[in-house]
């Protein structure tokens, strides 16, 4: 198949040098003249482990490229996949589909007949159908179809999930663009992945729907986590013995400092202004928002607290800074809203965090100038008050402890991811502080 994938965000350049492993022969185009220019030259604009050598494998095998003329890969694509964001519109919640139909107008009058239009980003229930609008508007005689392709990636584990996938969701609306997608994903489907075709809206909206039930999760346990904490239980306990059953599972009862990255926060907020557009009730996802900024709010706090209440002067080594571990997302992290409760309080804070530092600094409140940005956790901790774990990173699992409790000023460690033990932690006299235990 010869697909076209517009936008090289998280999204399209994951899937485009996917679909290209597969044997597809996959272009990526971007109006981003540097984006483009770095990934000719095999640099890659984030980090996805795995995903360098992925891009450049199938570059070197002519099926994957990579181009800012639209008008030049179109012409012959069997499937155009829209993989551009979506963000939450400033002012209202609702998802911004600005850059969506501005790519369905502009291809439109170099499609050719028989072309599939995929929707790859997430978009409110009817997208699709507006975008069928906007392409039979601008090219009257064309014979086309849209489909939703609603992605379910993990940032950390993206290639494997498109490898090995759940579930394939494919919204269509006729029967030639359920061929196509049938076609696109037999490489896995004939390995056994299961394919599941539905309309094209009902496709759109499960996608909402799986991330609304997934941040529900986080948002329980981590209240579950609170209440733990207040009648002296432990959460792990809890967690494990009610995610044995079948019917709720293990995944996601992992408490922390709350949910954060490019698809939560902002679908949960899609999926509540769809609700309102459309008058109907979403009062357990309206809760899950709120539940989550307080959470985000309180992790702040709960730092503070371990400093005796009395935060002004003092110095935190705050180890990692992305919303998740193995990747250099920071959108939403809760890192920001604790980062930023601790400066308002006059703290100093000490940070590193593998990848994702030079993205932190974006962030207002996480300059240079407002934080001291670290090359190593142990770094991080000298002369510090504390040292809180914000992300699950793989190197902050195994630190010394013993090497951490000569640096600090203070021994104090507060586990908002409850890497540790109690015992291993407060043996080596270290006073410990982790999440609703």
């Amino acid at each position: 198949m010869r697909i076209v994938m517009i936008g090289t965000g998280y999204v399209g350049l994951v899937s485009g040098a996917c679909f290209s492993d597969f044997g597809h022969t996959v272009t990526c185009v971007d109006k981003d003249k540097a984006k483009i220019d770095a990934l000719l030259n095999g640099e890659i604009p984030i980090f996805e482990p795995g995903l360098d050598g992925l891009v450049a494998n199938n570059v070197a095998a002519g099926r994957l490229n990579f181009t800012l003329d639209l008008a030049e890969a179109l012409p012959e694509a069997d499937a155009v996949f829209i993989a551009v964001g979506t963000p939450t519109r400033r002012g209202d919640g609702h998802a911004d589909l600005t850059y969506v139909y501005a790519a369905a107008e502009e291809m439109a009058p170099l499609l050719r007949d028989g072309a599939v239009v995929v929707d790859k980003s997430t978009v409110p229930v009817g997208t699709g159908d507006e975008v069928e609008k906007i392409i039979a508007r601008t090219a009257p005689d064309l014979e086309f179809s849209v489909a939703s392709n609603p992605e379910f990636l993990r940032e950390g584990a993206a290639i494997d999930d498109f490898a090995r996938p759940d579930r394939i969701v494919v919204g269509v609306n006729d029967d030639h663009a359920k061929a196509v997608m049938e076609a696109i994903y037999r490489p896995l489907t004939s390995n056994g992945a299961p394919l599941i075709v539905m309309s094209r809206r009902a496709a759109e909206l499960t996608k909402y729907a799986a991330n609304a039930f997934l941040a529900t999760k986080i948002s329980f346990i981590n209240e579950m986590a609170d209440l733990c904490e207040k009648v002296g239980a432990d959460v792990r306990d809890v967690a494990h013995g009610i995610g044995t059953d079948s019917r709720i599972g293990s995944r996601f009862l992992m408490p922390g400092p709350g949910y954060g990255g490019s698809c939560f926060p902002k679908d949960t907020l899609a999926l509540l202004k769809t609700a309102e557009q459309y008058g109907a009730s979403a009062s357990i996802v309206d809760a899950v928002v709120e539940s989550n900024d307080r959470r985000k709010a309180a992790m702040g706090d709960k730092v503070i607290d371990a400093l005796g209440g009395n935060a002004q002067g003092k110095t935190v080594a705050v180890l990692g800074l992305t919303f998740k571990a193995d990747t250099d997302d920071m959108r939403d992290s809760p890192a920001i809203d604790i980062v930023r409760a601790l400066t308002a309080k006059g703290v100093k804070v000490r940070a590193y965090d593998p990848e994702g530092m030079e993205q932190a600094q974006q962030h207002e409140g996480l300059g240079a100038g407002d934080i001291a940005y670290c090359d190593s956790a142990y770094e991080a901790m000298e002369g510090a008050d504390a040292m809180v774990i914000v992300t699950e990173w793989k190197p902050f699992r195994a630190l010394d402890l013993d090497r951490a409790k000569d640096l600090l000023a203070a021994p104090v460690l507060v586990d908002l991811r409850n890497l540790y033990s109690r015992k291993d932690v407060e043996d080596r006299g270290i006073t410990y502080v982790a999440v609703g235990r």
